[in-house]
């Protein structure tokens, strides 16, 4: 029986699509080991979104092989897709499988094991020229309460600063039927809550319609809505969320269709980049800071106090100290629940990385602190809102915090509670389950203290 050992690097997709090949490989009777651990393949599903991410993928390649220098090494992902000619040069690397081939794997290991294709090692496809979703499944997933349903794959936007669409290429949508079954069956294996994720989510169902909604400076959200509603009449699902979404999506249609769905959680993960429109323009976001800010009042007007959070990038080629300004007193002014920093991280390939005026990396750091310290006060602020509420927590774990064990989940909107441990048999019971409570200020400032209301456990 071989042992076969994975590392996953990247997005939560990149994840998704880590756990579907390794029990894709147990299925054939592969023994799924750690990856510090010798084995006779190695996979590691790599990423490309930056140079860094590039060269770590590097890295777990060449750790692989000297972890068992006879094993087969397999190099899987976003970097194999735009680095397949340099992969080839890398003794390190025995089979190299892009996007799209995935699903492949175990008929590829399997000839290889058994010596029947031995001279081809280059598994790539064209990503640019296919419109075929690739069918990768899951069946269960272990240890968890929230599971990742990729649904889309793709993306069309190209932003000056960003790879992807070259290594996931064009938007292709999963059918419903498809997504509905995979549902159906991590709800029967316990998952009370999914995660609609992709790509470029927002994009879902896109290729279908006849005519780009890009176009239009809207985006068309019957498709993914359509979705959504299939998922929510799932029986035994009780919680939907979705991952990162186009700003432009966000119609009142959309908004208030969303906020019929009991099992709907009110948390918006809209990307930004930057509160400037000058930089959204060398970014080719596609949207004005105004679209965007319409988009959130919006959301607020429908949703009671939802949770809005976002990405924004600094020291982006060309950022002025006056547009990082604008840029902050715009996040002051939406005031988002949580925000992910990122300093521009220049990426060959790009239009952004032969930009002029590129920002020395002490400012990209400044700028940084700056935006990560706003970021506490504002996510401080967006939960004390919660500090004395009844509130319906999907709890997950009992972890240990200052010392003392709590019993740990989140609210509809993602603010994590904490229970006290009082009787471990009862809330490790509880793992999994969704309960009411009541929350009584806070453990630390990132999660609430709650008790249980009166009800038998």
């Amino acid at each position: 029986m071989p042992k076969a050992a994975f590392h996953n690097l990247g997005c939560k997709v990149n994840a998704y699509e880590t756990e579907a090949m390794q029990q894709q490989l147990a299925q054939r009777g592969y023994e799924i080991v750690p990856f510090d651990e010798k084995a006779d393949v190695y996979i590691i599903n790599t990423c490309s979104v930056t140079n860094i991410a590039d060269r770590k993928s590097r890295q777990m390649l060449h750790r692989a092989k000297k972890l068992n220098p006879q094993a087969l090494v397999v190099a899987a992902g976003c970097y194999v897709q735009v680095a397949s000619e340099e992969l080839k040069k890398d003794a390190s690397v025995d089979l190299i499988i892009g996007n799209n081939r995935k699903a492949e794997l175990a008929d590829i290991l399997d000839a290889r094991l058994a010596e029947k294709n031995e001279e081809n090692r280059v598994y790539v496809l064209d990503i640019a020229h296919t419109h075929e979703y690739e069918r990768l499944h899951l069946d269960r997933l272990g240890g968890h309460t929230r599971a990742f349903i990729k649904v889309q794959d793709g993306c069309n936007q190209f932003c000056s600063y960003c790879i992807i669409p070259y290594a996931r290429g064009r938007v292709r949508s999963r059918s419903h039927e498809d997504v509905a079954e995979e549902v159906k069956g991590l709800v029967a294996g316990g998952y009370k809550e999914v995660v609609l994720t992709g790509i470029h989510l927002s994009s879902y169902g896109i290729e279908r319609m006849e005519e780009n909604p890009v176009s239009h400076g809207d985006w068309n959200h019957r498709e993914l809505l359509a979705l959504i509603k299939e998922v929510h009449a799932i029986e035994g699902l009780e919680r939907i969320r979705l991952g990162s979404l186009e700003p432009r999506i966000i119609t009142r249609e959309f908004a208030e269709e969303l906020a019929k769905l009991p099992k709907f959680c009110p948390h918006f993960h809209l990307s930004l980049q930057s509160g400037c429109d000058e930089t959204l323009k060398r970014m080719n976001r596609h949207y004005t800071a105004e679209d965007y800010e319409a988009r959130c009042r919006l959301l607020r007007e429908v949703f009671d106090h939802p949770a809005i959070t976002t990405d924004v990038i600094v020291g982006f080629p060309g950022e002025t100290e006056e547009e990082f300004a604008l840029t902050k007193e715009y996040l002051e002014r939406i005031h988002f629940y949580e925000m992910h920093i990122f300093k521009y991280s220049r990426r060959e390939g790009t239009k952004a990385a032969v930009m002029k005026d590129q920002i020395p990396e002490s400012v990209k750091a400044e700028r940084s602190d700056v935006l990560l310290s706003l970021e506490t006060k504002m996510s401080e602020e967006y939960r004390k809102h919660y500090g004395d509420s009844v509130l319906s927590v999907l709890f997950e774990e009992i972890t240990v915090i200052d010392g003392k064990e709590y019993l740990t989940g989140y609210t509809p909107q993602y603010v994590r509670a904490a229970l006290p441990v009082t009787d471990r048999e009862i809330c490790s019971r509880m793992a999994g389950n969704i309960f009411e409570v009541q929350a009584e200020g806070f453990v630390t400032d990132e999660a609430l203290r709650v008790k249980l209301q009166e009800i038998t456990v």
